[in-house]
């Protein structure tokens, strides 16, 4: 199937989910960046018209290279409208701290990153994961951890996930995603999609809140996120000192009921 990589992106916003809205931005086609050494320009001594053959590449480790041709006009404006880079937006929401945009443009890199098919439905199949680059997965992980403290991020998250045994009602506890609710019994439920979700970053915010996963289809496509070849060396990086830590937590209550007793129907909504 096809793949993109972040040099064959344009800035154009798709909606990533049911329950999400689009980024405030136009929505332009994708562009295939040129090669500018494959430029290449034959001009006829019979004729008037100038022809321009162009070489574009997907991403730097892509199959051979797709050619097209176009006129020397057309390349010109093509060249002009080219953008920057294509976390720029992205890193333009998490500079000036607007998370709930950046959770949004995250979501929708990743439909881009997978492919046209992606794209046409809308949404990330969990067995696509793997068509997603290790360097651009990385890429989008540091700018979240740079950008919050290294509070949010998929790294962070496949840390708290490791650490809880890769059970994700633990996991959704521990980073915010379900709340507590007031009741005498110990009880949890999922967080409202997008009001009762934390947007700002402060003492309080939860680790790992931030980016969220839609898990409307079940856990697999976050499974598949946290366990690609992208964060392996994560849990294996604080493993010694979680370690430690855990084997002094005497905090437990005794008698307590399991978790599974202590949540409600499960609802994954965002």
């Amino acid at each position: 199937m096809s793949t993109n990589s972040m040099h064959s992106l344009h800035h154009h916003h798709l909606a990533a989910g049911g329950h999400h809205q689009q980024p405030p931005h136009p929505s332009p086609a994708f562009f295939l960046k040129p090669s500018p050494t494959a430029l290449k320009l034959s001009v006829s001594s019979s004729s008037t018209t100038t022809t321009t053959t162009t070489t574009y590449s997907l991403s730097p480790t892509s199959p051979p290279s797709i050619t097209f041709a176009a006129s020397a006009s057309a390349a010109a404006a093509a060249s002009t409208s080219e953008p920057a880079t294509t976390l720029d937006t992205l890193s333009g929401y998490l500079a000036a701290k607007d998370y709930r945009q950046a959770d949004e443009e995250t979501r929708r890199l990743l439909i881009a990153l997978v492919g046209e098919a992606a794209v046409k439905r809308g949404y990330v199949f969990f067995s696509e994961v793997k068509f997603i680059s290790e360097a651009d997965l990385k890429a989008i992980d540091t700018l979240w951890k740079e950008h919050s403290g290294g509070k949010f991020g998929y790294s962070v998250q496949k840390r708290i996930w490791e650490k809880n045994n890769k059970d994700f009602s633990r996991f959704f506890i521990k980073v915010g995603w379900m709340k507590k609710l007031d009741t005498e019994v110990e009880q949890y439920n999922y967080r409202s999609f997008p009001a009762e979700f934390i947007w700002e970053l402060s003492d309080e915010t939860p680790e790992g809140h931030l980016p969220l996963t839609n898990a409307l289809r079940g856990t697999q496509l976050l499974n598949c996120i946290l366990s690609h070849p992208a964060f392996e060396d994560t849990g294996e990086a604080a493993s010694a000192s979680e370690a430690s830590e855990d084997s002094g937590d005497s905090s437990k209550p005794v008698g307590q009921k399991p978790l599974s007793k202590r949540l409600f129907k499960p609802n994954y909504s965002f």
